[in-house]
């Protein structure tokens, strides 16, 4: 997985590295932002959907496609702002905000804990970037032959310098 490192914003539906102290764990975790402050999520029981701000939200990531696969229960979450709820796209076998959902303000994650947002390997950047990080390295190195040949060289057609007597002035 790429991410990038120096995301400026997080939005519903981005996929997230996020360390996991809110959560009173040393790991970083990475999973599916579903919903940001101020959002309500929600979980019915006997439904087979989330509601996002009331409306039936639409999930077709989630593997298997049962957005509540290994749901511990019902839940209602408002979230609070600068905070993000977050779920796994295997719910089945995912520990993220559901199961932590009396701790952590609602089982969220402050914004200041994500540390990068998932970049499709397929981006027209990250498949330059792949292509262009080899052709830099070489070209550094090529660049570093040379130059180190062009000192050699420069030393080597020095002409010699001869001491010369010098004369002392007769008085």
């Amino acid at each position: 997985m790429v991410f990038n490192l120096m995301a400026t914003g997080v939005d519903r539906g981005d996929v997230v590295l996020f360390d996991a102290a809110a959560w009173g764990e040393r790991h970083l975790s990475v999973e599916r932002v579903i919903a940001v402050g101020g959002d309500r999520i929600a979980c019915t029981p006997g439904e087979r959907t989330l509601t996002l701000n009331g409306r039936p939200l639409d999930e077709p990531y989630v593997r298997d496609g049962d957005p509540v696969a290994g749901s511990p229960g019902p839940f209602d979450v408002t979230v609070p702002a600068g905070r993000l709820l977050v779920l796994g796209d295997n719910r089945g076998n995912s520990a993220d905000s559901r199961y932590r959902l009396e701790e952590a303000e609602g089982g969220t994650v402050p914004v200041s804990a994500v540390k990068g947002t998932f970049v499709d390997e397929d981006a027209p950047l990250v498949v330059g970037l792949r292509s262009a990080v080899p052709a830099g390295g070489a070209v550094l190195l090529v660049g570093a032959v040379v130059g180190v040949a062009a000192l050699r060289l420069r030393r080597r057609s020095r002409p010699a310098t001869v001491p010369t007597a010098y004369s002392v002035p007769q008085a």
